[in-house]
């Protein structure tokens, strides 16, 4: 039995939290398919394309680029077949993610100890000279 589509693109807007610029976006680069449309030509949207949306929303949550979701959508037709190059993908993010958490980590202990350093101290900013440092 087929599914009958029947939320429009501002419910589905609302619901999910994306823009319809967003859901417009998404169709025209091919992340969702062509969304059925009524006689009137408004879109109407069933519960596969709400299903992708919500994929392709926590993929993005979880840092993916919209060509890495793009990569992840096609393998999620045949996930058996695709789990080396799932976890292949996975495993970058991760990576790529653990040294974005050594960056904001370094900055932190920096910027903690710049506040530090301004607590108490009579003469200069020592936060303005250190950002006006050269940097080697």
């Amino acid at each position: 039995m087929a599914e009958s589509p029947t939320h429009s693109i501002g419910w589905v807007s609302r619901h999910l939290g994306m823009s319809v610029d967003t859901l417009r976006y998404y169709e025209r680069i091919g992340l969702l398919p062509p969304v059925l449309r009524s006689a009137s030509g408004r879109r109407c949207y069933g519960r596969k394309d709400l299903s992708r949306l919500r994929f392709i929303r926590r993929a993005q949550a979880m840092g993916f680029s919209l060509d890495e979701i793009a990569q992840l959508l096609r393998m999620r037709e045949d996930p058996l077949h695709a789990r080396d190059e799932v976890r292949r993908l996975t495993l970058s993010k991760l990576q790529e993610t653990e040294a974005r958490l050594q960056e904001i980590t370094t900055l932190r202990n920096e910027l903690q100890l710049l506040v530090n350093l301004c607590q108490g101290t009579a003469d200069g900013c020592p936060i303005v000279e250190r950002i006006d440092e050269e940097q080697e």
